[in-house]
């Protein structure tokens, strides 16, 4: 022992080889009790059953994962109610649409599935496809179109039984569905849009092509210029790891002022694992009691169902179909000449024609957009086909 009472360098040398020999041996013990331990108990051996009991601890700890993992399985899986249970259920949900007083609706992306677009966590969303080591195919978002989803939310705002629509995803197809803009919180954004932060307020640029092409995770320059002050336009969405900080079309105030409003929260094809992280749209603040009646229509597992008043398992389309059956509402059919986006559109100037190679949307052949919706100021001639906005961008007041 040297000086001090502190090891000397071959004893500390000496010390480090028995940790990694009995590291080791930990390891292979570890790997040993795990092959006993998949086998069905039938075919283990005298000798591999006394091993086992042995190794208690590490037999727990296997237990633990298997339950772990088929909890996890559990929860993937997609689960559909039966047709008269789904009714059954419908009709409640209708009764409390009926009944309450300030009702939001949160949506996610599996209301947009039924418009080819891809979700996150259903069994062939982008996540799941990317753990299991497997590639994802592009969508043209220009093709998809609002579905009888969006087109019941926006019939429902209509009739003044939804007051506010908060949704996670940056497809624009609740814009299109004629839904206001002052009735939308679009939290991650909207792939139509691009802004100039430069301006005060900041000024918006919708486009009748995905923005995006350009841009990435901390990149959101579009490649376009402000038609005002000549700087840079970014892009409004908001990317995993990334805190949205634009006024719009994020909308975050009038999210939080609906939430605290609402006797009622219905969610639609959404998996909440991240709106549950945002604790001002759950009242989280208020005592149990207090909080509005959550119902989630999902065919997965949420991490809300077990503060749900209501679960329905079903796809969003089937739900909204008997929704608004169950009150007496006609489901409006898309027609892509009276989509709003056409007279809230900016069109690009001569210069900027080449700066995207993104397919537009385009109204029909031979036909003319509508006019701007009614919460919109009127537009001036000269936008899109002669009837889009105005040559100047025209500004919003935060909601």
């Amino acid at each position: 022992m040297a000086a001090g009472g502190s090891l000397s360098r071959s004893e500390r040398k000496a010390a480090a080889r028995a940790e990694i020999l009995q590291q080791e041996e930990q390891r292979d013990r570890r790997r040993q009790v795990s092959r006993i331990w998949r086998k069905p108990p039938a075919e283990r051996s005298p000798e591999e059953c006394q091993v086992l009991s042995e190794s208690e601890d590490i037999v727990r700890e296997l237990e633990r994962r298997r339950k772990r993992r088929e909890r996890l399985r559990r929860r993937q899986e997609e689960v559909c109610d039966e047709p008269e249970e789904l009714k059954r259920k419908v009709v409640e949900l209708a009764a409390a649409i009926r009944n309450a007083k300030h009702l939001v609706i949160y949506t996610g992306a599996g209301i947009s599935t039924a418009a080819s677009i891809p979700d996150y966590r259903g069994p062939n969303g982008i996540w799941t496809l990317l753990q299991k080591g497997r590639s994802i195919s592009t969508t043209d978002l220009s093709e998809a179109e609002p579905t009888l989803t969006h087109m019941s939310i926006a019939c429902l705002h209509k009739h003044n039984l939804v007051q506010h629509v908060v949704s996670q995803n940056c497809d624009g197809l609740h814009l299109r569905s004629g839904l206001p803009r002052s009735a939308i919180s679009e939290l991650h954004g909207n792939m139509y849009i691009e802004v100039c932060t430069s301006c005060t307020p900041n000024r918006e640029y919708v486009r009748v092509f995905d923005v995006t092409e350009r841009t990435a995770l901390h990149k959101h320059h579009t490649g376009r210029m402000c038609h005002k002050c000549g700087a840079q336009l970014r892009d409004t969405i908001v990317h995993f790891g990334e805190k949205g900080t634009l006024t719009q079309p994020l909308n975050w105030e009038a999210a939080t002022e609906a939430a605290s409003k609402a006797d009622v929260i219905l969610c639609l094809g959404s998996s909440l694992k991240v709106l549950k992280k945002y604790p001002r749209l759950w009242c989280m603040s208020k005592p149990p009691p207090r909080r509005p009646k959550l119902y989630i229509v999902n065919l997965q597992w949420t991490p809300k169902d077990d503060l749900a008043a209501l679960k329905l398992h079903g796809r969003c389309d089937d739900v909204m179909r008997l929704l608004m059956e169950e009150l007496g509402l006609q489901i409006p059919g898309y027609e892509r000449a009276r989509d709003p986006i056409f007279a809230l559109a900016e069109p690009l100037r001569p210069e900027e024609e080449g700066t995207h190679s993104r397919k537009p949307v385009a109204p029909p052949q031979g036909t003319e957009p509508a006019a701007a919706p009614r919460d919109e100021p009127p537009a001036r001639p000269g936008g899109w086909l002669g009837r889009g906005c105005a040559k100047g961008t025209r500004r919003r007041k935060s909601n």
